[in-house]
């Protein structure tokens, strides 16, 4: 029973950092800090950092799946921990890069912030995988907080069932994620202003 109540007891906060964590990036996303008289060189660094820390959450996850077959319940643990730091961390610099520079519009060549006929033209209908790409990520990425909380959550409290089925579930979702992170960044990455 004390299981149970490790998992209600935590429930509360995992459905206030699912709604707050994506409002919050949603309200920052917005923010710049220009607009606020506040001169700060854009963080033009932070983009490939962080496609990276999505590249290496996507192994890191693996490796954590790879563990738990092979019975390493340890390593598991830590890989399984150390995913959701380097989420964290990605959620930072994203942040903080867009807190800081304009956001960088798909096709757009001369990075005058506008997408004229001829840029459409130029990259055709890569566009709409692009979006669809990013689309995705962005809505997978929302619904994967609670997934990955309530799983570790559910690990904590040693209710292992319960953790196994909905890791069946977060796994593959998160992954995504990762993996679109870094195809998106690729993707759009000739368009950055350096």
């Amino acid at each position: 029973m004390e299981d149970q109540s490790l998992e209600k007891k935590y429930n509360k906060y995992i459905i206030a950092v699912s709604i707050i964590v994506p409002l919050l990036v949603g309200i920052l996303f917005a923010v710049k800090l220009k607009d606020f008289g506040i001169h700060v060189e854009p963080l033009s660094f932070l983009p490939p950092i962080y496609s990276a820390t999505n590249g290496i959450t996507a192994i890191v996850l693996i490796a954590a799946v790879i563990a738990v077959k092979n019975g390493k319940l340890k390593l598991h643990e830590r890989l399984m921990t150390f995913a959701i730091a380097l989420s964290l961390a990605f959620l930072g610099m994203y942040v903080a890069y867009h807190m800081t520079a304009d956001s960088t519009k798909f096709g757009d060549v001369n990075h005058d912030g506008i997408l004229d006929a001829v840029e459409k033209a130029k990259v055709g209908a890569i566009r709409y995988v692009y979006a669809f790409i990013l689309i995705t990520h962005i809505i997978l990425s929302i619904v994967i907080i609670p997934f990955v909380l309530v799983t570790y959550v559910r690990a904590l409290a040693q209710r292992f069932d319960k953790h196994r089925k909905i890791a069946k579930i977060t796994f593959p979702l998160w992954l995504y994620v990762a993996v679109t992170g870094v195809i998106v960044y690729l993707m759009i990455s000739p368009y950055y202003v350096y």
